[in-house]
């Protein structure tokens, strides 16, 4: 069996099934792109789900990774994906937006998965090596790892937002979760909240003792120390900059615009059809700017872009629903035989059309009520290489802590939002100019594989540091600043 000095493990492979079912293909979306570079420079594994249930696929060498496909069969993608990873944790951690449902079917079917995931990851890892664990579906792995292999350092990232104590605790299987996200030397999060909410839960849930550089981890008669950081992830800007400025692409910009009638404005949402996105609170903005007089469909046109997203769980099922209904009252109350209010897109896109919309949008909104980070933001900044366009940006995704040139929204206040979006449509240029310049220099200076290599490079460190009692100790204190550092935890709640 093929072993590797570093090894991946997430819920789905880099790659899908060609449309004649033959071959694979690269997987879109920013975690594929992150880890490419890494992967080819180390001759690395990738462990995951194929995407089809009941599907046995043999490992495969795939663009210089070794791919070791899991096999889930449609009771695990109904129970463990579906069930608990979609269902329990995902509403949990995005503030309860939707009710979590608390399932021990669902559980016993995650914790099965989860083993599944790390004895695979076991096999295929070479001694001493490296793994790193991605996401909320495989939270358990990186203990059920270090039981499998102590030899390993592991890392853990976790891209969505991890919830204040108070909604954390509802949880029934809090502390193994907790427990299971510590088996990792390093645990990453995308906002120092996050971070802080994650150690505040050790601390209630485990008693153990958390220190501005770590958790202290009880292993045995001995004890490791666990860092809990923030590492924002990002995009590969500069592949966003080389489209935008293809004339094919400027020009498909130019055919969107006069297929919309030629508004003065338009603006534009880009979401996963996801309760956790705000697209109805942003829609219901519109058709009241619209229904009060401060808007015309004439002047300006919203373009939504909701593409489809776990369409055999009911919360989904019933947000389409709600959202197409109010997309059609809004169209029937204010189209025109040659303007629309809303144009609706309920399906998914090429990279190439995303850019010609990004750059055909004056204004573009992200409204989510809760988001890790939500990288249509930056891919929308990057995008924008006249320097042009407004980013409306919700102060509850994990993107509104490195974009404060963006206009700042709480999605919640419909009147606020309703104002932000005027001072937007009235924006003047110098100040458009201002804001986006700040705001793609920030994405250019931390793209996605700065994030990739912070991370990688504090488990080096800390793998490194740790591998002695005194060089824990040392971690611990932090004294020579080499050490990655969490940074310092605020007692009260951090949302």
């Amino acid at each position: 069996m093929t072993q590797a000095d570093f090894v991946v493990v997430a819920n789905r492979l880099p790659v899908d099934r060609t449309p004649d079912g033959e071959g694979w293909r690269r997987s879109p979306g920013g975690l594929v792109t992150a880890l490419e570079p890494v992967m080819r420079r180390a001759e690395g594994a990738w462990v995951g789900w194929a995407g089809q249930a009941d599907a046995t696929v043999e490992p495969f060498d795939f663009e210089g990774t070794h791919l070791v496909p899991v096999t889930l069969s449609a009771s695990d993608v109904e129970l463990y994906y579906e069930g608990f990873s979609n269902d329990t944790i995902w509403p949990l951690y995005h503030d309860v937006i939707a009710a979590p449902t608390y399932k021990r079917a669902w559980w016993d079917a995650y914790v099965k998965v989860n083993r599944r995931f790390a004895e695979a990851a076991a096999e295929v890892v070479a001694d001493g090596g490296i793994v790193w664990v991605q996401d909320y579906q495989l939270q358990l792995v990186p203990k059920m790892l270090r039981e499998l292999r102590p030899d390993l350092t592991i890392g853990y990232f976790h891209h969505i937002p991890f919830p204040a104590y108070g909604l954390y605790a509802q949880l029934p299987w809090r502390k193994q979760v907790l427990e299971g996200l510590l088996g990792a030397d390093v645990i990453g999060f995308q906002r120092v909240a996050d971070a802080g909410n994650f150690a505040r839960a050790v601390r209630r849930q485990l008693r153990y003792e958390t220190k501005a550089s770590g958790i202290l981890v009880p292993e045995g008669e001995t004890t490791r120390v666990a860092l809990a950081k923030a590492f924002p992830i990002s995009i590969d800007a500069d592949s966003y900059i080389e489209l935008a400025q293809k004339p094919e692409i400027q020009q498909r910009a130019k055919e969107i615009r006069e297929g919309l009638g030629n508004p003065r404005k338009i603006l534009l949402g880009v979401d996963r059809l996801d309760y956790t996105k705000g697209i109805r609170h942003r829609l219901k903005a519109w058709g009241e700017l619209l229904e009060d007089g401060r808007a015309t469909v004439e002047d300006a046109t919203l373009v939504q872009v909701a593409s489809p997203s776990r369409e055999r769980v009911d919360a989904y099922v019933q947000l389409r629903d709600e959202i197409e209904m109010t997309v059609g009252r809004i169209n029937g109350d204010h189209d025109t035989t040659t303007h629309t209010a809303i144009r609706y897109l309920h399906q998914s896109y090429p990279r190439e059309e995303m850019v010609a919309l990004f750059l055909a949008a004056d204004i573009m909104l992200v409204t989510a009520l809760r988001d890790g980070m939500n990288l249509v933001a930056k891919e929308y900044v990057a995008s924008r290489v006249d320097n042009r366009g407004v980013l409306l940006l919700s102060e509850f995704a994990g993107a509104a802590d490195e974009m404060g040139s963006a206009l700042l929204i709480n999605p919640h206040d419909i009147d606020g939002m309703k104002d932000a979006i005027v001072r937007a449509l009235e924006m003047p240029a110098a100040e458009q100019g201002r804001r986006m310049r700040a705001l793609r220099k920030r994405v250019r200076d931390h793209d996605v594989e700065d994030w990739s290599q912070d991370f990688l490079e504090a488990l080096s460190v800390f793998h490194e540091k740790a591998s002695s009692a005194a060089a824990a100790a040392e971690v611990t204190r932090g004294d020579d600043g080499s050490a990655p550092e969490l940074e310092p935890i605020d007692e009260t709640d951090a949302g």
